[in-house]
């Protein structure tokens, strides 16, 4: 089947799709899209979220055929400039200066998930980032530089 969706703000037309596909499936072996991260394919790590019309989801939950018509944005998405961003969104520079970021696997996903955060709630208390964030788990980090990114973020304005 083909698939008619916007990802990061360019119209896309997926072919071949299968039905029991997955979005997540979908952005990285069939867009080139390898932001998102494959980790449990359960839902349960977070490494895979994605906005899908503008309401993060673990991408390997949702069918890529749910995607018909919609809009994806990746954590590629997030940043400024021609796909792939020539500069980075103010929560992944935080993320980055922060050191939140080490194995990687998990950082997609805490990305996403802390933008649709600081856009609900530009500053938010250490309990609410715990809170939007305790779908995401990492198993490096310890959460503390996490954290220390999102408060980084938040201080910045990550959202103005």
């Amino acid at each position: 089947m083909r698939v008619n969706l916007t990802v990061n703000g360019s119209a896309e037309a997926v072919d071949d799709v299968w039905e029991g596909e997955s979005l997540l499936y979908m952005l990285r072996e069939r867009m080139g899209l390898p932001g998102s991260k494959n980790a449990c394919e359960q839902g349960e790590c977070g490494s895979c979220t994605v906005y899908l019309d503008g309401v993060p989801v673990c991408a390997c939950l949702v069918a890529a055929g749910q995607a018909e018509g919609r809009a994806v944005v990746t954590v590629e998405g997030l940043a400024e400039g021609p796909p792939g961003g020539e500069r980075l969104d103010p929560v992944q520079e935080a993320f980055v200066e922060a050191g939140a970021v080490q194995c990687g696997f998990c950082t997609p996903g805490l990305i996403v998930q802390s933008h649709d955060l600081l856009a609900r709630n530009p500053a938010p208390s250490d309990a609410e980032i715990r809170e939007a964030l305790a779908g995401n788990l990492c198993r490096c980090t310890g959460y503390e530089k996490i954290l220390d990114a999102v408060r980084l973020a938040a201080r910045r304005g990550a959202t103005s």
